[in-house]
């Protein structure tokens, strides 16, 4: 890479390495890249790939044990790597602002908003008065409503996208010219996630602040980022123009990515999976790293590492074999370019089963108390209002909405963990709600949980056999020989070696570990799998994997799965239908093509319009609508439609703000709890 004088950061050759007991992870393998002025640069690749270190590398922020060994880093032309801790402390949210994945665990839980934002306005020169009101003017910047107020409030009172707002305010206290952002959209709803990528598209359109932007979200990097670096095993190994990356990528890593992201313009076919597993970087593989996982790799690809090089302008990789001339496309345009036609069918099982799980008009409150003795009600939260849901045997329902929308709530009353106020669940046609202890348990049988961290749900002290065996031995259906034999059927089932049972958690992949819980979970032979964010903690390559296994499981059992996700691209991709869940209702219910192509409610055009796309010119070519504030306390919901003081389209007609509007049929099979649903249908 030649030296750019008019670039803002330089990196050079970037080497970072970890000592451990079994050898030297070597994080980094000479990276090198530029971030101009203006400029929204992306980094992306799948865990371990270095990204983060990298990142973290530019400010010296590298944890112990690790150690940047070699390399360069040019802020501006002077050396990072040679700069005193107080030339440290001014270069760090003075000229390069940082913002971390988590928001609630970088706030101080015991100090107000304004106090936080305020002591980083006054780390770089402003008294204490000034500083309360710049900070005011830093979270109206970021799109906080009544920052003044606000100021007064403590983290736990802001939502997850108010706080990520909160991290950027502190981030430009300095006035940087530079953001890093780790990871700053995930776990967040996707409207939130829309909402973050419009700050900080404005703050580099507006201001000219660069950003350079750590994530495996291809769509985020197709809405926000101009350039985009791609990294694998440490080491770049393609970068190019986003738009030149998506339409004509030269390395087969980058093309893999891109193959294995589910889409909303896409359909149910299975995704392609990257095979195998990234290399184990304290015996980094002498020819190219990708080579084991790759499709296209030659003989020399396993003996030989390729250098980063010039293919066309501003566009370098790492690849032998696209280096002799392979084409490597992504999608045909002609049928990925937009919405699916109105006469695509929805996917459905061949022979739709009897119902597996019925709720009828269910309803979930909470008496929310005050302090002190006596704790008298103060009010009461609305959790699941009235909701009505069929799943059949062999059908995906999945189930999408924003955070606090009552998704967990009811998925806990169909687990029979709580109890509803009103209304029935069905498993099998036998009721839920008014069942014994003993029915209870064999009911739970026919109702599984896959969660959304594998490690989290697996006892880190049991090996694989025993978690796998514990559900037969609770529920008595196997001895001890029957059990073993079962747990290797079900190993295999999900695609693990039943010669790993001996194994702790610990020692699998993240993938692995999900495929290790949903094994457990099909031991008892359920009707329902209900699957709780299954993938959203896994990379994009380990996500299409995951995908592909339920899809085939769902296949293979004749299982129904009740799939709660934020990601709506991995919804439509398995659902045979989807509802739309707002404040405790269900707002729209039908086939899950028809929905992502015509919905019928405003919140769920607002939900499908937040969705990045990986196709930038998808992008472009797609339109907005706007879904401004956040979700109403269910404390105090609005009158009337719950969407009304949020929804642009309908808000000023009166009989949205004054009668609640209740779900019905508005074509054969579509459900619709708007008051204007005909006009869309």
């Amino acid at each position: 890479m030649n030296d750019n004088q008019d670039a803002l950061l330089q990196v050079r050759d970037l080497r970072v390495e970890f000592p451990g007991r079994q050898g030297r992870v070597r994080a980094v393998r000479g990276v090198g890249f530029d971030v101009h002025p203006g400029e929204s640069l992306a980094i992306v690749g799948e865990s371990g790939s270095g990204k983060s270190v990298t990142a973290r590398s530019v400010l010296r922020l590298v944890r112990d044990p690790g150690r940047i060994t070699s390399g360069s880093i040019r802020y501006r032309g002077r050396e990072v790597l040679d700069m005193s801790g107080a030339e440290l402390a001014r270069l760090r949210g003075g000229e390069i602002g940082m913002v971390f994945q988590d928001p609630l665990s970088s706030l101080n839980p015991v100090m107000t908003i304004g106090e936080q934002v305020a002591e980083a306005v006054r780390a770089h020169g402003h008294d204490r008065r000034r500083a309360r009101s710049r900070a005011a003017e830093l979270l109206e910047l970021v799109g906080v409503p009544d920052p003044a107020r606000r100021l007064a409030d403590y983290p736990h009172q802001f939502s997850g996208g108010m706080r990520q707002r909160v991290m950027i305010a502190i981030a430009l206290a300095g006035d940087p010219s530079l953001i890093i952002a780790d990871e700053p959209t995930t776990a967040l709803d996707v409207t939130v996630q829309a909402q973050i990528l419009e700050v900080f598209a404005r703050l580099n359109q507006e201001l000219g602040t660069a950003i350079a932007v750590i994530t495996h979200n291809l769509g985020l990097v197709a809405r926000l980022c101009d350039r985009a670096l791609v990294m694998y095993a440490g080491q770049i190994v393609e970068e190019a123009p986003v738009a030149v990356l998506h339409d004509a990528p030269r390395h087969p890593y980058a093309w893999s990515l891109l193959k294995s992201m589910p889409r909303l313009t896409g359909g149910a076919n299975r995704l392609q999976a990257i095979p195998g597993r990234p290399p184990d970087l304290r015996r980094p593989p002498g020819g190219c790293a990708f080579a084991p996982r790759c499709a296209f790799a030659e003989d020399r690809c396993h003996t030989e590492a390729p250098p980063l090089t010039e293919r066309d302008h501003g566009h370098r990789a790492a690849c032998w074999v696209t280096a002799d001339g392979l084409r490597l496309t992504v999608t045909d345009r002609s049928q990925a370019g937009g919405a699916p036609a109105a006469s695509e069918p929805s996917p459905r099982p061949d022979e739709p089963g009897a119902d597996v799980l019925v709720l009828r008009d269910v309803h979930k409150s909470y008496a929310v108390r005050g302090r002190g003795i006596g704790r008298r009600a103060k009010g009461e939260v609305r959790a699941v209002r009235g909701v009505s849901l069929r799943l059949g045997a062999g059908e995906t329902l999945g189930l999408v909405g924003e955070s606090g929308c009552g998704k967990s709530t009811l998925t806990r009353i169909l687990l029979g963990l709580e109890k509803p106020d009103a209304g029935s669940v069905l498993v099998r046609d036998h009721d839920l709600t008014s069942t014994d202890r003993r029915g209870l348990a064999g009911l739970r049988r026919q109702v599984q949980l896959v969660l959304q961290d594998p490690y989290a749900s697996l006892n880190p002290r049991h090996t694989v056999g025993r978690l796998v065996a514990e559900p037969l031995r609770v529920h008595g259906l196997a001895g001890p020989g029957q059990a073993e034999r079962r747990v290797a059927e079900l190993l295999e089932l999900v695609g693990l070696d039943p010669a790993m049972t001996a194994r702790l958690p610990r020692d699998f992949s993240g993938g692995q570990r999900q495929r290790i819980a949903l094994a457990r979970a099909l031991a008892v032979s359920p009707s329902v799998l209900v699957l709780d964010e299954p993938v959203s903690a896994l990379d994009v390559s380990l996500q299409a994997q995951i995908v592909n296994l339920l899809l085939d499981l769902k296949d293979r059992l004749g299982i129904a799965y009740l799939l709660v996700a934020h990601d709506i691209a991995v919804v439509r991709h398995m659902s045979d239908r989807i509802a739309v869940m707002y404040l405790g209702q269900i707002m729209e219910e039908g086939p899950a093509g028809e929905v992502c192509a015509r919905p019928l409610h405003p919140y769920t055009a607002a939900l499908l319009s937040a969705v990045p796309e990986p196709d930038p010119a998808v992008e472009r070519r797609r339109s907005r609508v706007a879904l401004s504030g956040e979700v109403p306390s269910p404390l105090s919901p609005p009158s009337g439609c719950p969407f009304h003081t949020r929804c642009a389209v309908r808000a000023a007609r009166e009989i949205c703000r004054t009668e609640r509007p209740v779900a019905r049929e508005v074509a054969p099979g579509r459900w619709s709890a708007c008051h204007f649903s005909e006009e869309t249908a």
